[in-house]
């Protein structure tokens, strides 16, 4: 500028020379060369040269030529001269001047372009080199120092500072600094957020040119500004993968440090951080994961070890069979073993759906998690929702204690609900809710729990019928039977008979003081020809009791609780009023009062399709009476 003065000093009869350069999108700088050939330089942010802080350039002036520095598509500035006397400048003088602001104009914006690129240039230099940084490093607040110089060669700040976001979006901590020195253990520690400073949670990037005046001083962060120094700064939020970490900010002692074209190489910034800090997290949740292997490998361990002392002691059944029927439920069963499904398992009392669910709880994600069953028929129904959902304390008489439900026993596992058909409509809009929500409420109590369990239900009934005549809502049966397992009964099932007879043979002879030899052929023969109406728990029952009377030696035809195939037998099906049916359909031998009764029973269930209640009129029996002949006779609740 001096050179250029003196070169138009004697062209021009200026006292001042002035030069107006357009530095940035809110900001211009002024060069003041005087006569003496001193000159000032001055930055202005522009909007403020409309609140009168920005000083008169020249008070005195009396004339003054004036030309506008721009090329064909920017505006660069404006150069004029002035002087303290009137009429001194001429047309000439202006004519003169004009050429000089083109080559203004080239000169600045070849400097523009010069300084853009070694901005450029450092800027791409600053991000290699952060990128190296963090790439050698898995907790990024350890070399967070070297970060900022490494980033300040593209982007000027006193302090750089990192943010964190409570999962809540209540409250946020500074994860990481450098440029300040804060030894308060208070500045670290979360801190809760306003609601006004909750909505600048997700915001876009912003600047702040005057942090005295663009930020409430009693707010959170005009607050922490104050007590940092902070008078201009520039915040972008911090990424990680879906989501929001928390804000980068690059924080300036001096105002008007930053502008809108400082945003995307601070975006930038963010990004390669970003990666640091998803290498840091997936790091610290493989150790994670390393620890709870382990954990669930002893865990296991243990749980394999219980279980085959478990099934040592009490003989449980295992999944036995070879026909096509029975390969089909098994295949439905692993298939949905491994999805979070809910299961609906049909078919005659006795055909297995308990040893199914079993097996499809084994075969889950929640093998780990406890298997909870609960019969829905051998309970009456207030006990039942007690039982289900659980009760606090003086909820009901007798409630001297606050009992958690089947519901919470099963978190995290699998709750069998046996006979579900038999569910009162009350306990059945609960259970909905349960199915749908995943949400239920002790009875007493109005807070609401979560249930983290996968529902397995099970009926004999007929569950179409039932909701025709209003006995089983509608919207339930469509939740329960998302995946629906027919059961085959065991008399569609004879090639697994013997097999099924063997495996029981083996598990209770574990138990007795002279196990058998062995079946022999005429009781094989007997078994296959019988028609099992009570399934494969009648089958369980007989072999036990042929166990018994064997004493030691093969198991033959006399030692079986059936005395003739009965696949053609003439059903004889008790009256409506619960009478007794005629002698005239008995073998002329006379009367097995225990197979009559037995097939009373059997009977009545068939004809109140399992609706124990009306069962028990039929028979002229009570509710308690009639389930104690139904575990008599092989037809309990031991296995669905």
């Amino acid at each position: 500028m001096p050179p250029l003065a003196a070169v138009l000093r004697d062209a021009i009869p200026f006292e001042r020379l002035h030069l107006l350069r357009l530095d940035r999108a809110d900001s211009v700088v002024l060069y003041v060369i005087r006569s003496s050939g001193e000159m000032e330089v001055t930055r202005y942010r522009i909007a403020d040269a409309g609140a009168g802080t920005v000083p008169p350039l020249d008070a005195d002036t009396r004339s003054r030529i004036i030309c506008t520095i721009r090329d064909e598509a920017h505006v660069h500035g404006a150069v004029w001269c002035t002087s303290s006397r009137p009429d001194v400048f001429t047309e000439a003088h202006q004519q003169l001047l004009e050429p000089v602001s083109d080559l203004l104009a080239l000169a600045l914006q070849h400097d523009a372009f010069r300084s853009t690129e070694s901005l450029r240039r450092e800027r791409l230099d600053s991000l290699e080199r952060l990128l190296h940084a963090v790439s050698e490093t898995l907790d990024i607040r350890q070399i967070f120092s070297e970060v900022s110089s490494v980033i300040r060669g593209g982007l000027p700040h006193d302090i750089l500072a990192l943010t964190s976001w409570a999962d809540d979006g209540k409250s946020f901590r500074v994860y990481a600094m450098a440029g300040a020195q804060v030894n308060d253990a208070g500045f670290w520690a979360p801190t809760i957020l306003t609601e006004t400073d909750r909505a600048l949670l997700h915001r876009e990037p912003y600047v702040v040119h005057d942090v005295e005046t663009e930020i409430v001083p009693d707010s959170v962060r005009g607050r922490i500004f104050n007590r940092l120094g902070v008078q201009s700064l520039l915040r972008v939020p911090m990424p990680l993968g879906t989501g929001v970490f928390g804000s980068l900010l690059f924080l300036s002692r001096q105002t008007a440090q930053y502008t809108e074209n400082d945003i995307h190489f601070a975006r930038r910034c963010a990004n390669h951080l970003a990666l640091a800090l998803s290498h840091q997290q997936l790091a610290e949740a493989e150790r994670r994961d390393a620890a709870a292997r382990e954990t669930a490998a002893r865990l296991e361990a243990q749980v394999a070890t219980l279980t085959r002392e478990l099934e040592s002691r009490t003989g449980q059944r295992r999944v036995v069979g070879a026909s096509r029927l029975w390969k089909d439920v098994l295949a439905h069963s692993a298939r949905v073993a491994q999805t979070e499904t809910t299961v609906l398992l049909t078919g005659e009392s006795g055909t297995g759906k308990e040893v199914i669910a079993r097996f499809i709880h084994a075969g889950s994600r929640r093998s780990g998690g406890p298997f909870v069953a609960i019969n829905c028929a051998a309970l009456p129904d207030q006990l039942l929702e007690s039982e289900l959902f659980g009760h606090e304390r003086g909820a009901f008489t007798g409630a001297v204690n606050a009992k958690p439900g089947r519901i919470e026993q099963a978190n995290g596992g699998v709750l069998f609900l046996d006979e579900v058909g038999e569910m009162a409509p009350v306990v059945q809009a609960k259970l909905l809710r349960v199915l749908e929500n995943r949400e239920f409420q002790r009875l007493g109590s109005t807070r609401v729990s979560h249930a983290d369990i996968r529902v397995i239900a099970a009926t004999n009934r007929d569950l179409h019928g039932a909701m025709q005549r209003g006995l089983f809502r509608e919207d339930l049966y469509y939740r329960l039977g998302v995946f629906e397992i027919a059961l085959p009964p065991l008399r569609e099932r004879a090639d697994d008979i013997i097999e099924l007879a063997e495996t029981f043979l083996a598990e209770i002879s574990e138990t007795v003081g002279r196990p058998p030899a062995g079946i022999a052929q005429d009781a094989k023969d007997q078994l296959v020809a019988y028609s099992w109406p009570g399934n494969v728990r009648e089958l369980r029952n007989a072999i036990e009791r042929a166990v018994i009377l064997a004493d030691g030696g093969l198991i033959r035809s006399e030692h079986l609780p059936v005395t003739a195939p009965r696949k053609q037998a003439p059903a004889a099906a008790p009256a409506a009023d619960g009478t007794m049916p005629s002698l005239a359909v008995f073998p002329a031998t006379g009367v097995n009062l225990e197979a009559v009764e037995k097939s009373l029973v059997v009977k009545a269930l068939a004809q109140a399709r399992h609706n124990k209640t009306r069962a028990a009129k039929l028979l002229g029996l009570t509710r308690a009476q009639l389930y104690s002949r139904i575990e008599k006779y092989g037809l309990g609740e031991s296995e669905s």
